[in-house]
């Protein structure tokens, strides 16, 4: 695949760079690095669920299992080998690729809802297994603590350091995504994604490029489970329930299918409005509900503010934030004038 050069002005890119870089390192208090932490790896996680789901047409409810066979993968590695994170980060996308490729054979027959069922069951039986075979995790309910990432010496244990190493590793993702999207491949799957039958009649191989894109997106779900484990320093099955599926179908449909920017929207969207709830909640919701109910309430009002925004976004606006981007980029560009 040829490498494109970034679809972004150079002053952009220059700019991106201080800011991200420089400043923010420099001026943001460790619990925002924090949080701008679990940003890079969701937007690695939502990338990765949009090229399978906005870019070919495909649907996937088990995102997060194959981010657990990435997160496992990569802890028996680096716990039972003792290799380094540069080894057990590409092996858990590719062990998660190689789950991906079993669990998208159905869609060489099946689309739609059923596709989505057949999906459900992968991240069901993925999970089973995951806790009922103690040579992956150690148990039912076991966990793999993993030390943090080091390079030449030099941990990754603390939020300052983890922000570059995250950082690098979403821009990777980002820049890896954009040159995907505008090769062969990734008209390949657009074309698959707007019409199948055509596309098959002008010599596109529709399966071989549907299991390519369950394997790719696989690999950054994988890649996304292994950068979890690190930031957390543990691999547990709790943190890939369905209901982070769930949360990462929200983003990219949030932030607007089939858009880069729009898996970057969604991630740092989903990602920041558990944290808003829970301050609006902590501060307002104290004075109806105790101490007691609140953690359920938050857990509750939380997932209906995802199901109310992604009913609202797939009616009023069915491409997302990346479109209401768009719309208010190209209103201030010919502003003041209504044309």
């Amino acid at each position: 695949m040829a490498l494109y050069p970034l679809p972004i002005a150079k002053w952009t890119v220059m700019a991106l760079a201080l800011i991200f870089v420089v400043i923010v390192p420099l001026t943001v208090h460790e619990y925002y690095l924090s949080i701008l932490n679990l940003i890079f790896i969701a937007i690695v996680g939502a990338l990765g669920l949009n090229i399978l789901v906005g870019y070919t047409g495909q649907i996937s409810i088990g995102h997060a299992a194959f981010m657990s066979v990435g997160a496992y993968t990569a802890a028996n590695l680096a716990v039972r080998l003792d290799l380094p994170f540069w080894i057990t980060l590409p092996a858990g996308g590719l062990m998660a690729a190689a789950i991906g490729v079993i669990v998208g054979m159905p869609s060489l027959r099946i689309k739609g809802l059923y596709l989505a069922i057949a999906t459900l069951a992968g991240q069901l039986i993925i999970e089973w297994t995951i806790n009922h075979v103690p040579a992956i995790s150690g148990g039912a309910q076991a966990s793999i603590q993993v030390d943090r990432p080091s390079l030449f010496g030099f941990s990754f244990n603390t939020q300052g350091s983890l922000y570059f190493f995250l950082l690098f590793f979403a821009v990777l993702a980002i820049v890896g995504t954009l040159n995907l999207v505008r090769s062969r491949i990734g008209r390949a799957f657009v074309a698959v994604r707007d019409q199948d039958i055509a596309a098959e009649i002008i010599g596109i191989d529709i399966y071989r490029y549907k299991l390519l894109a369950f394997a790719i997106s696989s690999f950054y779900a994988g890649v996304c489970g292994v950068l979890y484990t690190y930031y957390f320093g543990i691999a547990n099955y709790e943190q890939f329930q369905l209901i982070v599926s769930i949360d990462y179908l929200a983003m990219i449909i949030i932030g607007g299918l089939g858009s880069v920017l729009g898996s970057i929207l969604g991630a740092v969207f989903v990602t920041l409005l558990p944290i808003v709830i829970r301050i609006l909640m902590e501060d307002v919701g104290a004075l109806f509900f105790t101490s007691a109910e609140m953690a359920n309430v938050i857990s509750g009002l939380r997932l209906g503010v995802f199901g109310g925004l992604i009913i609202f976004f797939l009616i009023v606006e069915p491409e997302g934030l990346n479109r209401l981007w768009r719309n208010i980029r190209s209103y201030f560009r010919v502003w003041p004038f209504s044309y």
